[in-house]
């Protein structure tokens, strides 16, 4: 189903995908700090699905569960509401945004007390076709075409 049939479109795939085809997967509310969070989605963006999912299955930070099975979600999204081929799917946009910190407090001597904080994090995954993208993702990467 192309973005023309579908009657109404959400604000947040308008903002995130406007006309073009792909789909997105949000995670809300996640309990990993988003500095670490954001180290493991700069591993992952602007890559194919299938590649970023065997990179994910093996990284050894604690984010990368949370990431694997939000890529796997963005990846069935664009299958079963787009009707798109999972092999020619690109991580198009990728992003970590804070979410609430929940505050917590540590004892100390002599009656005194820490804050601890507990941050969360909402990631955004968006999966677009590797002809949509076009050439600029892939080509951004360090590196380029060496």
């Amino acid at each position: 189903m192309s973005t023309m049939e579908r009657k109404g479109v959400s604000a947040r795939r308008e903002s995130l995908l406007g006309d073009e085809p792909g789909a997105f997967a949000v995670a809300r509310f996640v309990r990993i700090t988003p500095m670490k969070a954001r180290r493991v989605i700069d591993l992952v963006r602007g890559l194919e699905v299938d590649d970023a999912l065997a990179l994910l299955r093996f990284a050894p930070q604690a984010a990368a569960e949370n990431v694997y099975k939000l890529v796997e979600s963005a990846a069935a999204n664009a299958e079963t509401t787009e009707g798109l081929n999972r092999a020619s799917l690109v991580i198009s946009k990728a992003r970590v945004d804070e979410g609430p910190t929940l505050k917590r407090w540590r004892p100390r001597a002599q009656g005194r007390a820490y804050r601890i904080r507990k941050r969360t994090s909402h990631i955004t995954v968006v999966v677009q076709p590797r002809d949509a993208v076009g050439a600029a993702t892939t080509s951004s990467k360090k590196g380029g075409n060496r």
